[in-house]
């Protein structure tokens, strides 16, 4: 009767430490499922606000309320470079010009991602606005009336009829040491007024 009851209590010993090291995996994989989840939707909510910030601007490149102001389209475009573009756009609707900068910065020290960057937009003569959401990467290549690439940086930015944007946003903080991202490629974008020549 004796042996039996050690058995017994062995058994039950073995089973509960089993089952607590389920219970224990289990947390773990929730809690890891959380933090990506969470993670990768603030990271997606990033991207969308980069995305409809830059859409909106470039998509004004060369556009002004006042056509006689700005009767040259090709002049949209004052430096392109790969990783910065510099153009001209009426972004306030109010009939003269602005100076719209683009241009990734240095790296940001104040958060735990080592590849996460400053990334800047500057307006006229205002001081440039960090959009700091994340963004690790932002490059942009251009392209002429025949679709053929130009190398940046470009020396004729009148020569550009296009260009495509790429943008890479990771999370902030990791997970077991991985951060979670998300890329943006928008491929042949065109100004409508790039095409006025």
């Amino acid at each position: 009767m004796g042996f039996s009851t050690l058995i017994d209590i062995l058994g039950s010993t073995i089973m509960g430490g089993l089952l607590l090291i389920i219970l224990l995996r289990l947390n773990d994989t929730s809690t890891e499922k959380t933090s990506n989840y969470s993670g990768e939707l603030s990271l997606q909510q990033n991207l969308v606000t980069i995305a409809q910030i830059m859409e909106y601007d470039f998509r004004k490149m060369g556009y002004c309320k006042d056509w006689q102001k700005f009767p040259d389209p090709t002049k949209a475009i004052a430096s392109a470079n790969s990783s910065s573009i510099k153009f001209y756009a009426d972004i306030d609707n109010n009939g003269s010009m602005d100076t719209i900068s683009y241009y990734l910065g240095g790296l940001l020290t104040a958060t735990p991602n080592p590849r996460d960057r400053f990334f800047y937009r500057a307006i006229n003569s205002q001081p440039p606005a960090a959009i700091n959401l994340g963004v690790s990467q932002f490059f942009m290549k251009y392209f002429d009336a025949l679709g053929d690439s130009l190398p940046a940086p470009v020396a004729q930015p009148s020569l550009i009829n296009s260009y495509e944007i790429n943008i890479q946003v990771e999370t902030v903080y990791a997970y077991d040491q991985k951060y979670s991202m998300a890329f943006w490629k928008q491929i042949r974008l065109l100004a409508r007024n790039l095409r006025n020549r």
